[in-house]
C-alpha cells in the first residue's frame, strides 16, 4: 500500500500543502550570485544592471520634489490598472522610435517591470501542459514565470541572424503531434538576452507569417532595442503584425530598473484581459514610480542619453572583446551590435558551471549557460555582461577568468577529456 503522508521537513511544517506549481520552483542562477558578486574586490560580467551615473540625479532630485510639493497627493494615492494616461502617452513617443506608429495610448498597459508583464500574459494564455515555443537558450527570467504556470517550453533553434524559422515551425508540428496546445512564441528579437544575436528584418517577416498560420500569438520582449551600437533601430515586430504580437519593453534598460516600469503594447481583446489581470494581481502600479519617470522625460533629453548610452555600452563591448581575444583567443563568442551580452562558448570538454566556484574564488563572476536552459544544457557557455563594469574592469576581469579557465582547460588536457589539437581552430566570430 503506498504511502500518501506528505513528508514533513523539520523547518517547514507547510511542506506537502504546497500547490503544484510550487514544486518546480527554484531560486535563479543570477540572483543566487548576486550575493558576492556585489562584494567590490569581485569583478562581476554577470548581472545586466544598466550604468546609471550618467543620470542627471541632482537635476531630477529637484524636479521630482517640486512634482511631490504639486501632486504628491496624487502621486501616493492608488492609480490606475492600466496605468498613468500621461506616461501611456509617452511611451508612444518613445515606441515610435521602433516603427510602432499606430498604437494609442489606451492600447498601452502599465506593469512593474517586464517580469509581472510576463506573468499577465502567460497567467491569462496557459493552462498547465500548454506549450510556450522559446529560443534557445532563454531569458533565465522567462523561464522562471512559465514554469511556475506549469507550462511546457519546446526550444526553437537561433543562429547569427536570430530565430530560425524553419525551427520555429518544426516545433509548432512537434507540439501539435503530441496533441498539445501552443498558445504563443516567446521571443527576444533585438540584441538577445543571453546570446546578444539580433533576428533579420527578413526572418521577422517569415516568422510572423509561420504564427499567423498556425494562430499562434507571438510575446515580443524588446528592452534592449533601443540600444544599438550603430544607431540603427530594428522594427519592432509589433510594428509588423499588430493583430498577433504582444510587445513588452521597459524603463529598466534605458532609465532606471529600480522604478519598476514597464509597459506592454496589444491587441483590444488581449489588452482588456491584460487590465484586469493587472487589477487582480497588484491592483495598480506604483503612480510614484510613474510619475518620476514621466517627471524625468517632460524635463531631459531623454533621445540624447539613450544615445550616450549606445556610445558607452559599445565601447564596452568593444573592449570586451578585444580582452577576450587577447586573453581568450580559443573560445569562440558572437560580437553583439548592441544590447549588454557576449554570449561565450569555452573548449569542448569543460563546464562553466562546475567551473564558477573556482572563479569566483580568482574574483571573478559571470552566468553558467545553464541558466538559460531548462534541460541542465548550456554548460559549453557563460554570459558575459560588459554594461555595468568600467573599461579597466572588464579588461580585469577577462585576465583573472582566463586563469581559470586556462586551468582548467590544462586539467581537462591532462586527463584526456579534451584535445589539444582543437584548441587552435576555435576563433572568435565576427
Amino acid at each position: 500500500m503506498t504511502n500518501n503522508t506528505p513528508h514533513i521537513i523539520k523547518n517547514d511544517p507547510w511542506y506537502g500543502s504546497y500547490a503544484s506549481r510550487a514544486e518546480d520552483m527554484r531560486a535563479s542562477e543570477i540572483r543566487a550570485l548576486f550575493a558576492v558578486a556585489s562584494r567590490p574586490e569581485v569583478v562581476s560580467l554577470a548581472g545586466g544592471m544598466p550604468y546609471l551615473d550618467f543620470l542627471p540625479f541632482d537635476e531630477l532630485s529637484e524636479l521630482v520634489a517640486k512634482m511631490l510639493r504639486e501632486e504628491g497627493s496624487h502621486a501616493w494615492q492608488y492609480g490606475s490598472a492600466q496605468g498613468n494616461a500621461h506616461l501611456r502617452e509617452r511611451i508612444l513617443d518613445i515606441v515610435r522610435l521602433e516603427h510602432i506608429t499606430d498604437a494609442q495610448a489606451d492600447d498601452v498597459v502599465i506593469t512593474n517591470g517586464s517580469q509581472n508583464g510576463l506573468d499577465l500574459i502567460t497567467r491569462l494564455m496557459c493552462d498547465p501542459g500548454d506549450v510556450i515555443i522559446a529560443e534557445d537558450p532563454n531569458y533565465v527570467g522567462a523561464l522562471g514565470v512559465f514554469k511556475s504556470f506549469q507550462a511546457e517550453v519546446i526550444n526553437a533553434h537561433m543562429d547569427a541572424d536570430g530565430l530560425i524559422p524553419e525551427s520555429f515551425e518544426e516545433s509548432i508540428k512537434y507540439a501539435i503531434a503530441q496533441g498539445k496546445r501552443v498558445k504563443f512564441l516567446y521571443t527576444v528579437p533585438t540584441f538577445h538576452n543571453p546570446a546578444g544575436v539580433t533576428m533579420s528584418i527578413e526572418r521577422r517577416t517569415r516568422i510572423l507569417e509561420i504564427a499567423r498560420k498556425y494562430h499562434v500569438l507571438v510575446v515580443e520582449d524588446n528592452p534592449y532595442g533601443l540600444l544599438s551600437f550603430d544607431n540603427k533601430t530594428y522594427p519592432a515586430l509589433r510594428s509588423m503584425d499588430p493583430d498577433n504580437v504582444v510587445y513588452l519593453s521597459s524603463f529598466s534598460k534605458i532609465i532606471a530598473p529600480g522604478m519598476r516600469v514597464a509597459w506592454m503594447i496589444a491587441p483590444p481583446g488581449i489588452r482588456q484581459k491584460l487590465v484586469l489581470a493587472n487589477e487582480s494581481s497588484i491592483l495598480s502600479p506604483s503612480n510614484m514610480s510613474q510619475m518620476t519617470i514621466s517627471t524625468y522625460l517632460d524635463n531631459f533629453d531623454w533621445k540624447k542619453q539613450i544615445e550616450e548610452y549606445r556610445g558607452m555600452y559599445k565601447s564596452r563591448c568593444e573592449t570586451m572583446d578585444q580582452a577576450l581575444r587577447t586573453y581568450m583567443p580559443y573560445c569562440s563568442w558572437n560580437k553583439p551590435q548592441g544590447g549588454f551580452y557576449i554570449w561565450l562558448k569555452i573548449p569542448e570538454g569543460l563546464d562553466a558551471k562546475a567551473m564558477l566556484p573556482r572563479a569566483i574564488t580568482a574574483r571573478v563572476a559571470y552566468v553558467s549557460g545553464t541558466a538559460f536552459y531548462d534541460t541542465g544544457e548550456g554548460a559549453d557557455h557563460m554570459r558575459l555582461s560588459f554594461c555595468y563594469p568600467t573599461e579597466e574592469r572588464i579588461v580585469e576581469g577577462i585576465r583573472r577568468l582566463s586563469t581559470v579557465v586556462d586551468e582548467e582547460l590544462a586539467t581537462a588536457q591532462l586527463f584526456g577529456t579534451t584535445s589539444t589539437s582543437t584548441i587552435p581552430v576555435i576563433k572568435p566570430e565576427n
